[in-house]
C-alpha cells in the first residue's frame, strides 16, 4: 500500500512561484505514473499534470502548460509540481495520484488507484 502526504501550499500573490512535493511511501512508488490534480470550491476534481515512470515523458492540462512543470525523484520517493506564474485561477486544494496501470499519463483522475490528502493553494490577486 502506498501512501501519498502532500506539501508546499499555501498563499502566494498573483505572479509568484510555489513547489509542490509528494512523499510516497511504499516499494512500488518508481513503478507507477504519478499525476497532480486540483480541485476549486464548487468545482470537479481537474487534472493538472502526470509523469511516466522515469520522468521521461510529461502531460500537462491545456491551462497550466508553460506555466507548471511536473518532476520525479524516484531514488527520494517524491513528485514535484514547480508552479510559476500563478494565476487566482490556480487557486485549489492539489491532489498528488499515482497509477498502477500506466504506462502514459493518464488525465482521467478514474485511473489513478491511490491518493493524498491535498494542500491548499491559494493565489491571491
Amino acid at each position: 500500500q502506498v501512501q501519498l502526504v502532500e506539501s508546499g501550499g499555501g498563499l502566494v500573490q498573483a505572479g509568484g512561484s510555489l513547489r509542490l512535493s509528494c512523499a510516497a511511501s511504499g516499494r512500488r512508488f518508481g513503478r507507477d505514473v504519478m499525476g497532480w490534480f486540483r480541485q476549486a470550491p464548487g468545482k470537479e476534481r481537474e487534472f493538472v499534470a502526470a509523469i511516466n515512470w522515469n520522468g521521461g515523458s510529461t502531460y500537462y492540462a491545456d491551462s497550466v502548460k508553460g506555466r507548471f512543470t511536473i518532476s520525479r525523484d524516484n531514488a527520494k520517493n517524491t513528485v514535484y509540481l514547480q508552479m510559476n506564474t500563478l494565476k487566482p485561477e490556480d487557486t485549489a486544494v492539489y491532489y498528488c495520484a499515482g497509477d498502477r496501470n500506466g504506462p502514459f499519463g493518464s488525465s482521467s483522475s478514474r485511473d489513478y488507484d491511490y491518493w493524498g490528502q491535498g494542500t491548499q493553494v491559494t493565489v491571491s490577486s
